[in-house]
């Protein structure tokens, strides 16, 4: 079936006689509708998450790339003079922006999800644990551990190598996760206006064999059947679109409780992304439903 001009401008404008073809409601539109709509409201939050998994891994590679941590596991009676000597390695070790010695309350809260918050640091052998940030450049982790193995051997450099790396992959396969739904939502919208369409030119095959003795093409009547199924589908996209943006506003903000799960809301122009899932779900529609309007046709003929 081939489109042109006037039959694209059919599409769009309709032809009230050629829609008298397709039934205006019973199953198939509603069946049409539900589904559109569920499966954009479903896309809106397979998007969400597949951008929010995208900033939790670039936010997680920046963070850990940019740190490391300094254990300095030593008697107590030598481990302030081994804080201070690792504190003066990083002074003058190239690519270190800051460092700095955690207090005692700020590990104590470090542990204190574990351990509970009346641990009592003095009493136990925790490590001091000294903070390292890099600079834009950053630092060479095999040079700095051998001058602290020669000056300082109670300490212990771990630059969170081995922390960032399986948290970025986790987070970039939660993204494509999120891309894979959005697609098989596609499919499963095809698949659903394609038993829909199938449904309806089985129940109109009189109609369209009367249709077919007073001289209509078969691309007019497919065009009736693909212009109905398309709108149906982009209406009904476009409701569950905006139930689901409402939906993702209601979430509440990173701001107010932290995490991963409260940072699914969409971000800046990130916003007009679900826009386009009513286009896409329109023409996912007219695709479905021209392939079974030239099926169906052709068993009909």
């Amino acid at each position: 079936m081939k489109l042109d001009m006037t039959s694209l401008r059919a599409l769009f404008v309709g032809d009230r006689h050629a829609d008298r073809v397709v039934p205006p409601s019973g199953f198939t539109a509603q069946l049409t509708l539900f589904a559109a709509a569920a499966m954009a409201f479903l896309a809106v939050f397979a998007l969400a998450l597949s951008l929010a998994a995208g900033r939790l891994a670039e936010r997680w590679g920046d963070e850990l790339a940019r740190s490391a941590t300094i254990r300095i596991v030593a008697p107590l009676d030598q481990r302030v003079a081994q804080t201070e000597a690792a504190l003066r390695i990083l002074e003058t070790t190239r690519g270190v922006a800051s460092s700095r010695a955690l207090s005692d309350a700020e590990q104590q809260e470090l542990l204190a999800p574990w351990f509970g918050s009346e641990l009592a640091l003095d009493t136990l052998p925790v490590p001091r644990l000294i903070e390292v940030i890099e600079d834009a450049d950053g630092m060479d982790p095999a040079g700095l551990r051998l001058r602290l193995a020669a000056e300082v051997p109670g300490a212990v450099l771990d630059d969170h190598s081995r922390w960032r790396e399986p948290l970025v992959k986790a987070a970039s396969r939660l993204r494509l996760l999120g891309w894979v739904a959005i697609v098989l939502i596609g499919a499963a919208v095809a698949a659903m206006i394609t038993l829909a369409a199938h449904a309806a030119l089985a129940a109109n095959a009189q109609v369209i064999g009367v249709l077919r003795l007073i001289g209509a093409t078969d691309d007019y009547i497919a065009l009736a059947f693909i212009r109905r199924f398309t709108l149906r589908a982009l209406s009904g996209a476009v409701a569950g679109t905006v139930l689901g943006m409402i939906a993702m506003m209601l979430l509440p903000s990173t701001s107010e409780v932290g995490g991963f799960l409260t940072g699914l809301g969409f971000r800046g122009a990130h916003w007009l992304l679900p826009l386009c899932i009513p286009l896409l779900a329109g023409g996912v529609a007219f695709l479905a439903t021209r392939g079974a309007a030239k099926r169906t046709l052709r068993e009909l003929a």
